[in-house]
């Protein structure tokens, strides 16, 4: 009990001093009625409830939910993704706006106006896998974090009743699509902390044994001069997949590393790449095409399809134009993004390849 109540009051000072090292985690001053924790879901900062804020709130909120649903951190470097986003709000279902209210390291209150958005999965799943992103499947593990922070009294162990130390940590995964969980904190928990100081990967593997899955995020936060450093380790079956270290002045964001790790982590093993290595080269057929102003129209249609990387014409005939399109992930991805307002397929009408009408 003493040992509990002594790691009790060391944590909650802990905590304190983080909450003084940098301003407050966020507080909702409306309820929850507007979150954005879903795998469609994000919620971004903005400046403004104008249009052209929400307009490229919306572009960021989609870059995170490609992320959640790839696992990718740099998602919108990948090709085609950009002018995916420049239409973001076609894939929009709904969105809302939330105050958040927090205090800075000098006292005074401040507010931020959240957006959060909520998209058609369907739609968001179609693009995806038009441009063959890649796909980290679900249901997702949820991790057992082995934190230990020492703020130069000694370190000791992160349980469940002091969650709120752990948020950064915890929020963070939930931004990169999954989810962390904390052990109860037991005092054979807590008596695990050097172990878990010492990278002892198999003595936290047993002690994590009831919980499921066998996976673990072990690590440990502490003083680094002026700042402070975190190692972290990441244990899959009672398999290191990843070691590394963060330093940073602010503690909360050091902290966060740890999700950020884990998830690289969970992806290299389990996310599975759908596109092919390079562009496909495809015949196609389009019919319809009389006029100067059809072709502006097909050509402005397929320049908007972000699978179509190059359009190259290789005859045109009267209502007919042959072309050759390199497809990024081929016939199928192109098939998932078109416009059937625009251009409808023709069923039969060429074996060799396929005919689209132009609506």
């Amino acid at each position: 009990m003493r040992l509990l109540a002594h790691t009790t009051r060391g944590l909650a000072w802990t905590l304190a001093l983080l909450l003084a090292a940098t301003p407050a985690l966020a507080q909702r001053v409306e309820g929850d009625r507007a979150s954005g924790e879903g795998m469609y879901e994000a919620e971004v900062p903005v400046r403004s409830q104008s249009e052209s804020e929400r307009e490229t709130g919306i572009a960021r909120a989609l870059v995170q939910v490609l992320a959640k649903l790839s696992g990718d951190r740099s998602i919108a470097s990948r090709p085609g993704v950009g002018q995916e986003l420049r239409r973001a709000a076609d894939y929009v279902e709904g969105y809302d706006y939330r105050q958040d209210e927090s205090v800075g390291a000098s006292g005074a209150p401040t507010f931020r106006t959240m957006l959060v958005v909520r998209f058609d999965a369907d739609q968001v799943d179609a693009v995806a896998g038009a441009l063959g992103l890649p796909v980290w499947p679900q249901p997702r593990p949820k991790p057992v974090v082995w934190l230990a922070i020492d703020d130069g009294n000694g370190p000791r162990l992160v349980g469940l009743q002091h969650n709120n130390v752990a948020r950064p940590l915890l929020e963070r995964a939930v931004q990169r699509g999954y989810r962390l969980g904390l052990p109860s904190g037991s005092a054979a928990e807590q008596a695990a902390v050097g172990a878990i100081w010492r990278g002892d990967t198999g003595a936290i593997a047993r002690l994590s044994a009831r919980y499921q899955p066998p996976m673990q995020l072990i690590g440990k936060l502490y003083r680094d001069g002026a700042g402070w450093k975190a190692d972290w380790i990441f244990v899959d079956n009672g398999r290191v997949l990843s070691r590394w270290s963060e330093e940073g002045a602010d503690a909360r964001r050091t902290l966060a590393t740890g999700a950020d790790g884990g998830a690289d982590a969970l992806i290299k093993r389990y996310a599975k790449a759908t596109a092919p290595a390079d562009p496909v080269v495809q015949r196609m057929v389009f019919t319809g095409v009389r006029t100067g102003a059809d072709y502006l129209r097909l050509s402005a249609a397929l320049q908007r399809m972000s699978v179509v990387r190059a359009i190259r014409p290789q005859r045109a005939m009267p209502d007919r134009l042959e072309v050759e399109l390199d497809l990024l992930t081929g016939l199928a991805g192109f098939r998932r993004m078109a416009d059937e307002d625009v251009l409808i397929e023709m069923e039969g009408e060429d074996v060799l390849a396929p005919v689209y009408l132009l609506r």
